[in-house]
Parts: structure tokens; sequence; C-alpha cells
């Protein structure tokens, strides 16, 4: 192998890179467009880089009520969040030498794992609000998660793969795309997106108000370099989501077919720029609509749930 070559363990620990490094700068300019939309200066594009450096130099304070799990839970699920882009193609068009390891169900197990963790960490700290959070946040995953299943299993039945390399390789190089199956199999992705990373008509994932808190509500108890593992990670788990949305449902254009450094590089800017578009967008719906009533969240997810189901009736009618 020539020395204009990115070996594939070096492109995959970078694929690892740009979701670390990359999340907070995805993340500040979301922020940053909100402020613009709703006529304020906002905070600076790289407002979530100074906010993580003062986090890890404060005090860690731990509950009376919370036993060692309050403090291993971030940990564990800042872990999880850097093993999905190993499964995930986020630079490159080819798999990678573990991108074979886990299908695109084994990657949606380990974000459950992540979130199980900070739910957990919300309980284990005592206070009213976090388990309060930690309750609702596993009451709605689970309505997700049916949702996540029948989006996998219709575009596994047009693609007849569910390891997200094929599945990408498939909606790059044929039509699949524009069909209506996987249409509304992305429609209901996106509206699952939309809850799990807390955005209107959800949660008001920037408000103060505790009883309308689900995602934010589960690290109130938590500080200093803790809470900096916590909110770094949700930034990953925000670019994981978008990258997943982007690079093997909707567009998978502008990774890497080969491991040249060139190819490589001009890939980590065309994932970032993308997931800022998406951002955008999700940025515009949360400006446009009002937060839902905690019993209609319900209904929202039943409606992304119809449309999976939609979807895998449209392929067997013969549209998919």
């Amino acid at each position: 192998m020539g020395p204009s070559v990115v070996v594939p363990q070096g492109v995959q620990a970078l694929q690892v890179l740009t979701i670390l490094l990359g999340a907070p700068l995805v993340s500040g300019v979301i922020s940053h467009v909100e402020a613009r939309l709703q006529g304020r200066r906002g905070p600076r594009i790289l407002q979530p880089y100074y906010d993580l450096a003062k986090l890890f130099r404060k005090e860690t304070l731990v509950t009376e009520e919370s036993s060692w799990v309050f403090l291993a839970a971030p940990i564990v699920a800042f872990g999880c969040y850097l093993i999905v882009p190993l499964l995930i193609p986020v630079l490159t068009t080819y798999p990678l030498p573990l991108g074979y390891s886990g299908d695109i169900l084994g990657g949606g197990f380990v974000l459950a794992l992540a979130g199980f963790s900070v739910a957990l960490a919300g309980t284990e700290s005592g206070a009213p609000y976090a388990q309060l959070g930690s309750s609702r946040a596993m009451t709605f995953g689970a309505l997700i998660e049916p949702t996540i299943l029948f989006v996998v299993f219709v575009v596994a039945l047009i693609t007849a793969t569910d390891l997200p390399y094929a599945m990408a390789a498939n909606v790059r190089t044929t039509s699949e795309v524009v069909r209506p199956g996987h249409i509304l199999a992305a429609l209901a992705f996106f509206l699952v997106v939309l809850a799990d990373t807390g955005r209107i008509p959800v949660e008001t994932h920037t408000g103060t108000l505790e009883f309308g808190m689900i995602d934010e509500g589960r690290t109130l108890e938590h500080s200093g370099p803790a809470l900096a593992l916590l909110r770094w990670g949700s930034a990953m788990k925000q670019l994981i989501l978008y990258t997943i949305l982007i690079d093997v449902f909707v567009a998978p254009w502008g990774l890497a077919a080969s491991g040249t450094p060139l190819h490589v590089g001009l890939a980590i800017p065309a994932l970032l720029g993308k997931a800022m578009v998406v951002g955008v967008v999700f940025a515009l719906v949360d400006n446009l609509f009002s937060k839902l009533r905690l019993f209609k969240i319900t209904e929202f997810l039943a409606a992304s749930f119809g449309l999976a189901l939609l979807a895998v009736l449209v392929f067997y009618a013969g549209g998919g």
C-alpha cells in the first residue's frame, strides 16, 4: 500500500474523531441559526467548545442519595457514542474493518444503551425533576422503538440488507431514494430524529421549565466533567442521527470512494456541511411550531409509526 493511501484503520479512527470533534461545531451552528431566527444575536458558533472546556475545569458534585452509577453512567454513554461511528458510513462508501461487525439495529441497541445509562444516572440522583425526565425519556423511547424497527424493516426489504454501508450503497447507485416506500420510511425516521434530539414539537430543549423537560431534565443534577460528557455525548448523538439520516436514507453522496488523503479529507467538510443543512431544517421546525402538550406527544410518535407502517404496506402493494 503506497504512502498516498490512508490505511482503513486510520480512516476508521478518523470517522470517530470527526463525530467527536465535529459534533459541538454542528450544535453551535444550529444554536446560532436558531437565535437569528428568533431575532437574537445568539451565542458564538464555537461556544459549545468553550462551554465544554469550562465544565471540564469545574468541580464534580454528587448528591447524597446517588451511588457510583451516577458518575459511571456518563462515561458509559459517552463510550457508546464513540462506538456507533465505527458501524455507519461517516466518511467512506466502502466498509471499513469494523463496518460489518454490526447492522443498523446493532447501532440502535448501542444508542439505546447510552440513553438507558443517562436515564439511570438521572434516577440515581434522587432528585425529583431528574427522575421525572428519566421516566419520560424511557416512556417515549419505548414508543419510538417500533417506528425504528419498521423503518429498518422496510429499508431492508427494499435494499435486501440491514447493513448501513450496503443500504447506503444501494440508495446511491439506484433510484431507491425516490420510491414511495423509501420516502415514507425516510419521513418516519425524520420524525424519530426530531423526537430523539429533543426538538419542538416534542420538547423545548433550550427551555428552563422543569415540567416541560424530557432529555434535558435527566442531567439537571450533574456538574463538572460528568455534565461535560453528557452534553458532549448529546451533541454526538445528534450528529450520529443526522449522519444516519443523510448517509443511509437520504443523501449518501460526498463520501470518499477511495482511501486517498484528498478524498477522505474532502469527505469531512462534506459530512459536516450536510449535517449543518439538516440542523438548519430542524431549527426551522423548532421555530415554526409550538410545543405539544405532554400527552399529545404520543400522537406525534404514533404518526411517525403510521408513516413507517404505511411504507411497509406501500412496498407490498408494489410501490416500494
